[in-house]
């Protein structure tokens, strides 16, 4: 009778863990409470930004390069950048003043400027106005005056914000000015946030999207 031999069963082995690496990169340390609040402080004031027409913060984004030239003004290049803020300044202003209408005839949207009886319309050049709604329901209010101070209001802070324009209007600013320049605008931008969600806007004036519903 032949010996029956038995085979050693394969035993696996466990899988050893991959040596730790040498120089283990430390962990990044998380931001710190006033860091956040910095942060999203600024993403508010940037954030800002769409409040105001989409002309005037696109020719605020194109000219100041050029007006300020890349932040290294002399005497004329001052003045006329501070020219150029003061118009692009009114022109948020007017802006809050407008509103459109959508003709129920043709269905074209026409835009005017509010009065205190109604809104004067810029393109509409039908001899009645059949076809559209009520003017009345658009006249001047004195939320738009608010409105309008509040574009200011955030434009100013934009701007204030903009590295091109500091360094021009303010090149070599002492630690009391430089406080105020990072101060201020932040201020500026979280109370405006505040005032237009508690009184938002309901006109769509030049500058603004349209809504069909109004």
């Amino acid at each position: 009778m032949s010996e029956i031999r038995s085979r050693p069963s394969a035993v696996s082995k466990p899988e050893q863990p991959p040596p730790p690496p040498d120089n283990p990169s430390p962990r990044p340390t998380p931001p710190s409470v006033s860091q956040r609040a910095i942060s999203q402080t600024l993403t508010t004031t940037a954030n800002l930004a769409n409040l105001l027409p989409t002309g005037t913060l696109l020719a605020f984004q194109i000219l100041t390069p050029i007006f300020t030239h890349n932040g290294s003004c002399d005497a004329t290049t001052r003045w006329l950048t501070l020219s150029l803020l003061f118009l692009l300044a009114a022109s948020c202003f007017l802006a809050s003043f407008t509103d459109s209408v959508k003709s129920l005839s043709d269905g074209n949207v026409y835009y005017g400027f509010a009065t205190l009886k109604g809104m004067f319309l810029f393109d509409y050049t039908g001899d009645s106005l059949t076809g559209l709604p009520d003017m009345s329901k658009y006249k001047l209010r004195f939320i738009d005056g608010v409105h309008a101070v509040l574009s200011v209001l955030v434009f100013g802070a934009v701007a204030l914000r903009d590295k091109n324009v500091v360094m021009c209007l303010y090149p070599m600013p002492d630690h009391e000015v430089q406080e105020v320049l990072d101060i201020v605008p932040i201020g500026i931008g979280l109370v405006s946030s505040l005032l237009f969600v508690v009184f938002p806007t309901r006109r769509h004036g030049i500058g603004y999207p349209v809504t069909t519903a109004k």
